[in-house]
């Protein structure tokens, strides 16, 4: 495609420039919502032109429109120039990215440091929770080397290579075994670990490549330059430094990858430490053990101290980086690792490997360690709602604890399940390995117990929308009292709006998800420690239902977490690929990457870091060249961008733009779940300084829903509900059955059409504006033509 230059000239957002002269010309910028979409269907028009961005996003114009404020005609007076953002790149692309989803533990505990309460006063406790958070998340990156650890040096380099009977059945082990290779110079168990060790280490080092090539990629566009204003405590989404974490990301990444080296040099150098302090073992490596252990101890204190300094620095622009953290905490850790690996692959006649590695303590250390961060967690995250409570956040503040529990569950599931089903690839219907550690193994098999919960917990909901359906079918025929009754049809817009209001049962779902994770994680610590056996073992001369059910669970948690595993991935796959696979589950993954990396530097790289710069950029430079006004429509979570954009702008900027939402979750989704940044006060703080707002929403959406700014009803936000479907039967406007849109296609409402006439009414200059909008700016509700049921989601 080819493109245009700049016919404005737009400069930097602080240089003189010359304005053009007054045409009245009103420009309209699009921002596109999840699952993407083409520059033609949003122009709706074949013809387009890239007049700014590149490759990945970028801002596009109708082919007429190139020229529109130096060349304006009487058709430009009297409609808006459509100008569209498209960022869709920055979320999609070519299968491979499915393979993030891999990651997504570590976006869910970076979810987790955004979810907390609006609070008052309260810095210490704010920056405890953030603290807690980071912890949460480097114990994660723990716990999935460890993993790592556990398939390559345990339970293949250990166990499997150190047994005939199985290596007999892996060739590509037999150089590794001591007998199948004869004593060969590999055989030795250190030497063996050392040699296997590599696979932790690559994927540590995989994750520092990952997370430095995706900040360069995405996150590194500067926003704009300016002071901080002197009140923005409102939201922080308004301080310059909040879109730029490059400071904290590296010192995060740095740290990270320190704790990956160090965890598998712990690895490797514990097994061979431990053998040295056997009586009779060699005096001068019991020695060079003991100091390689306190280095690494030391290292270990040096990483979560560097965690733990203050985290992001949002009031300002900060361009600097904390050269001493980032390039020497990781080079230290290597150092330690290749220590490890000359220590371990010394000879030491008579060693030969039996049992499991020390693993037992380390996964359940981890386990105790996670769990009393949640909990304490929730414990901070409660005393901050107390100081500013807020009705409609999820859990009453607990949501970001709720979130923290999940993300640990998801890390300990998919290292039990992928050492579980290792282990069973390896050993086959033999028993001539150990296996996993049993903790593992009791948290695979307290995936059925958990599944069962939530098949009870999804067989209420549907219950629940059943009633919802039958109750919504009273309000549809309300709806259209002047048609014919259709009761199939009746039927199908009830059950959308029903299925479209389960979306606000959401934190009830993660409430109970998170509560009973807790309670079987802390069961499978318990009985891991207590018996040391696997549930089946454990289970042994209890009552045969006791003992069936145990090693029923057992055996069907280890594959249904192989099924889940591959299921994740294709789906991943599918989604990246398929548009509609991706609006189903696009709006919790483009939720998850629209925050900046906070808390884990291994997460899937920030979007909006990118975007929200583009748009203040467009934004900043459009009006300041030619002096006019514009309006941001946004759909779905374009709507969130551009809200963040307008934050992002100067006071007097903020005052020429007004914004246009649909399908918009600022409240439903972003208000509830992550009310310190999109609380009342944020949305209400917004609404007041930008010139005019209005949103508008359907029933039948199960993402969109009202804003529910309080007060101010003769300025109000929300549009009444849009009816949906526009037509109940056949008429002469739609001669055939017209859909239920549900969360698309919002323009072909009229009252989007005439929504934005009202808000270009009063940006247009030189122009007067109609009278009502003298007398009320933001016509409220009851203004509003196209009124149904008056209703909002609950």
């Amino acid at each position: 495609m080819e493109r245009a230059q700049e016919h404005v000239s737009t400069g930097g957002p602080d240089q003189p420039a010359q304005r053009p002269g007054e045409t009245g010309t009103a420009l309209e910028l699009l921002v596109h919502g999840v699952g993407g979409t083409t520059p033609q269907e949003m122009l709706n028009d074949p013809r387009t032109v890239r007049i700014t961005g590149d490759d990945i996003a970028a801002v596009f114009r109708r082919a007429d429109d190139v020229d529109a404020e130096t060349s304006p005609d009487d058709r430009r007076r009297d409609e808006p120039v459509p100008e569209a953002y498209v960022w869709c790149n920055l979320t999609s692309g070519n299968g491979t990215r499915a393979l993030w989803l891999l990651l997504l533990p570590f976006m869910v505990v970076n979810l987790a440091h955004w979810m907390r309460p609006s609070a008052r006063g309260r810095r210490r406790t704010v920056r405890l929770y953030g603290l807690l958070v980071r912890l949460a998340g480097l114990t994660l990156t723990v716990l999935l080397v460890a993993a790592a650890c556990e398939v390559a040096l345990d339970l293949a380099a250990w166990q499997c290579a150190g047994t005939r009977a199985c290596a007999d059945r892996h060739s590509w082990l037999g150089f590794l075994s001591p007998t199948v290779s004869d004593g060969g110079w590999w055989s030795s168990p250190g030497r063996r670990l050392a040699l296997a060790s590599f696979v932790p280490a690559a994927l540590t080092g995989l994750l520092w490549y990952l997370s430095r090539r995706t900040w360069s990629d995405y996150e590194s566009q500067q926003p704009l330059a300016r002071d901080p204003e002197p009140d923005d405590g409102a939201t922080a989404l308004g301080r310059p430094g909040f879109w730029y974490g490059r400071r904290l990301v590296a010192r995060l990444r740095a740290a990270h990858t320190a704790a990956g080296l160090v965890t598998v040099a712990a690895a490797v150098a514990g097994a061979a430490a431990r053998h040295d302090r056997e009586p009779g073992g060699p005096a001068v490596l019991n020695t060079l053990g003991l100091l390689l252990e306190a280095a690494l101890v030391a290292c270990a204190v040096a990483v979560v101290w560097v965690v733990c300094r203050r985290g992001r620095s949002e009031r300002r622009l900060d361009r600097e980086l904390d050269e001493r953290f980032v390039r020497r905490l990781p080079l230290a850790a290597l150092v330690l690792l290749a220590l490890a690996l000359l220590y371990a692959g010394w000879e030491r006649p008579g060693w030969e490997s039996a049992g499991r590695l020390p693993g037992d303590a380390a996964f359940g250390g981890l386990a105790l360690v996670q769990g009393l961060l949640v909990i304490v967690l929730a414990g901070v995250a409660h005393a901050l709602h107390r100081t500013d409570p807020d009705r409609r956040a999820v859990l009453r503040g607990l949501g970001g604890p709720a979130v923290a529990m999940l993300a640990c569950a998801l890390g300990g599931v998919m290292s039990g399940g992928v050492s579980q089903r290792v282990s069973d690839w390896l050993d086959g219907t033999e028993t001539s390995i150990d296996g996993p550690p049993v903790l593992l193994t009791w948290q695979a098999s307290v995936i059925p117990p958990l599944i069962v919960v939530l098949l009870v917990l999804f067989g209420w909901l549907a219950h629940r929308a059943w009633q919802l359906a039958r109750a919504e079918r009273e309000a549809v025929a309300r709806d259209y009292p002047d048609e014919a009754q259709d009761r199939a049809r009746t039927r199908r817009i009830a059950y959308t709006r029903a299925m479209a209001s389960l979306t606000d049962r959401g934190p009830r779902i993660v409430a109970v998800t998170s509560g009973v994770t807790l309670l079987l994680g802390a069961a499978a610590l318990v009985g891991a420690m207590a018996t040391d056996e696997t549930p089946g073992e454990a289970a042994q001369g209890t009552y045969p239902v006791v003992h069936g059910a145990a090693e029923t669970a057992e055996a069907l948690g280890s594959w249904l977490i192989g099924l889940g595993f591959l299921l994740f991935v294709t789906w991943g796959r599918r989604a990246y690929k398929d548009a509609a696979a991706r609006r189903t589950i696009g709006i919790l993954w483009d939720v998850g990457t629209f925050w900046p990396r906070a808390a884990h530097p291994f997460a899937p790289p920030c979007y909006a870091e990118r975007a929200v710069p583009d748009l203040t950029w467009r934004i900043a430079t459009w009006t300041r060249v030619t002096g006019g006004r514009l309006v941001i429509s946004g759909h779905s979570q374009g709507s969130v961008l551009a809200a963040a954009a307008a934050w992002q702008l100067a006071p007097s900027t903020r005052k020429r733009v007004a914004l246009l939402t649909y399908g918009s979750p600022l409240e439903r989704l972003y208000g509830r779940w992550f009310p310190a940044h999109f609380g009342p006060a944020a949305l209400n703080s917004l609404h007041r300084e930008v010139d005019c707002w209005r949103n508008l929403y359907r029933l039948t959406d199960p993402i969109g829903g009202p804003v529910r700014l309080p007060g101010n009803h003769d300025l109000g936000v929300d549009h009444a509900p849009l009816t949906d479907p526009l037509s109940y039967g056949r008429t002469d406007l739609h001669p055939l059955p017209a859909p239920i849109l549900g969360h698309s296609d919002y323009q072909a409402d009229p009252a989007f059409a005439e929504e934005r006439r009202k808000l270009l009414a009063r940006l247009r200059p030189g122009l007067p504006a109609p009278r009502h909008t003298a007398e009320q700016p933001c016509p409220g509700p009851e203004a509003d033509p196209q009124s149904s049921s008056g209703r909002s989601p609950a």
